[in-house]
């Protein structure tokens, strides 16, 4: 009988929590192979989720042990070395080459950051009125509000710093919304925007930016962003010295590793450590859907922000911008600025808009790494 009841134990561990998870497990990988949505990030978070949800978690901890995803996640997500290790790769993806060109283009960048703080705010103000949210102080919301960053590793950046318990429907939050883009920005940008100021041409001047300028960019946008908010370094450091990589024109090998093999490795370790965190007892929570919500809203105002931003300069301005533009201020890179330029084609297939909206898509990346670094320096102070 003990050897029968031994054999069973994992049955007779089973509860509804852990099946539920399964199910959001499977979604997960579905959303990944079926609709293409994230798929390096969300098929390894979804079967993360459903390894540590089987019976007894033996994958995080086993008599008295870690498990291999426990010690993933203290090496790489409590040390913050999986971000880290992201942003150099994606730095020696990201050419800013378009932005050089047309630098007013970080304006938009720094516009479509607005989502963060609404977010924030409305985090704050709901938490306190709705009876069945709890938990959710300054630092809850300003990881809530980070979603709208459309970065996921700054997302994971801050989460590990200020809401840890929060780090699996942030994550969830952050990539899923990112993988959605395409079907989140276009109501919206329609909804903002008329016919007219859809098909609003924008001349592009073909400037040649010399390699000493690329050189140059990323050690000074690391000087500054450090001196002026130093808990920033580590995210625009990591990215800056990646891009650096990429555009010395002496260590082609190395860009060529931090853009595929590290970036490839780095990503499938933080995918599934990720999906270790969402455990049935605090993934199942009203809190989540709460998350969830705002991230979408942040996402939203996020990309609202940025076109209303377009067209406010288009007010004092005699060179008109499509606000379109705008949108691509998100760091869903490049993703967003793909999507801009397809709306533009859609109403007049001439319309090449597709370089003003990498720069403003590559701002994007820089500002929201900016903003993580601001809420990181910020709430600390106003907790006192």
């Amino acid at each position: 009988m003990d050897i029968i009841m031994e054999l069973f134990s994992g049955v007779m561990q089973l509860d509804l929590g852990k099946i539920l998870m399964y199910g959001v497990g499977l979604v997960l990988i579905y959303l990944a192979i079926k609709k293409d949505y994230e798929p390096m990030l969300l098929l390894p978070i979804g079967f993360g989720a459903i390894l540590v949800n089987l019976p007894f978690a033996t994958v995080w901890e086993h008599d008295g042990a870690k498990g291999f995803l426990q010690i993933f996640y203290d090496v790489g997500i409590i040390t913050e070395l999986f971000p880290i290790l992201i942003f150099i790769a994606v730095g020696a993806m990201i050419d800013f080459t378009p932005l050089l060109k047309t630098p007013k283009m970080l304006l938009f960048g720094a516009a479509a950051q607005f989502g963060i703080f609404f977010t924030i705010i409305a985090a704050l103000f709901l938490g306190d009125i709705l009876p069945f949210i709890d938990g959710i102080g300054l630092k809850e919301a300003a990881t809530i509000g980070i979603i709208g960053a459309a970065d996921g590793p700054t997302s994971i950046f801050v989460a590990g710093k200020f809401a840890p318990q929060l780090m699996g429907p942030i994550t969830v939050a952050a990539y899923s919304y990112m993988a959605l883009v395409p079907i989140i920005q276009p109501p919206i940008i329609k909804l903002l925007t008329t016919r007219e100021e859809r098909l609003i041409r924008m001349e592009f001047k073909d400037i040649k930016v010399p390699q000493k300028a690329l050189v140059v960019f990323p050690i000074v946008v690391t000087m500054i962003a450090g001196i002026l908010s130093p808990i920033s370094a580590p995210l625009i450091g990591a990215l800056m010295f990646g891009n650096l990589i990429r555009v010395c024109g002496v260590l082609n090998k190395l860009s060529e590793t931090a853009q595929n093999e590290l970036a490839n490795l780095v990503t499938l370790l933080l995918g599934i450590t990720i999906g270790a965190t969402m455990k049935a007892e605090e993934f199942l929570q009203v809190n989540t859907i709460f998350i969830m919500c705002l991230g979408l809203v942040a996402f939203i105002f996020d990309t609202a922000g940025g076109v209303l931003f377009a067209k406010l300069l288009n007010l004092f301005s005699s060179q008109k911008v499509n606000p379109m533009i705008g949108a691509a201020g998100i760091s869903a890179f490049p993703m967003s600025s793909r999507i801009v330029q397809k709306m533009a084609k859609e109403e007049d297939p001439t319309n090449f808009i597709l370089m003003q909206a990498v720069s403003a898509n590559v701002s994007g990346q820089l500002g929201s790494v900016i903003a993580g670094g601001i809420i990181l320096s910020i709430v600390p102070i106003l907790l006192g």
